[in-house]
């Protein structure tokens, strides 16, 4: 059974629930890792965030702006990214372009081909 997304009081993490991605981002740099698994981005406005080295494994992104980020080097596994917008997104090349329609249009969880 899979998870329900969390809340969690991570620093790293509430940075993006306030919307202050260059915070994020320059705690990044600095060698923090966020604990981002499992977590609550519904309705997010994440543009601009570095995704790159993250584990956003079983994330929940509805109907959030991911536009123009790169998730090449994310992992995303069980991750949804139902209604989200994400023009410009380059996700992992293990992920089909059906497996993402079928994220974005049905909520289905994100699952890496073998």
């Amino acid at each position: 059974m899979l998870k329900k997304p969390v809340d969690c009081k991570d620093t790293m993490y509430l940075f993006l629930r306030e919307s202050k991605i260059k915070e994020f981002n320059t705690n990044k740099a600095g060698g923090k890792v966020p604990n981002l698994v499992d977590t609550d981005m519904r309705g997010l406005d994440l543009r601009g965030m570095d995704a790159s080295g993250l584990d956003m494994s079983n994330c929940y992104f509805r109907q959030s702006d991911l536009r123009g980020i790169d998730f090449s080097k994310t992992k995303l596994d069980g991750a949804s990214i139902n209604g989200a917008k994400i023009s410009g997104c380059l996700f992992p090349k293990e992920l089909s372009a059906e497996e993402i329609t079928m994220s974005l249009l049905h909520g289905t969880r994100l699952r890496y081909g073998k």
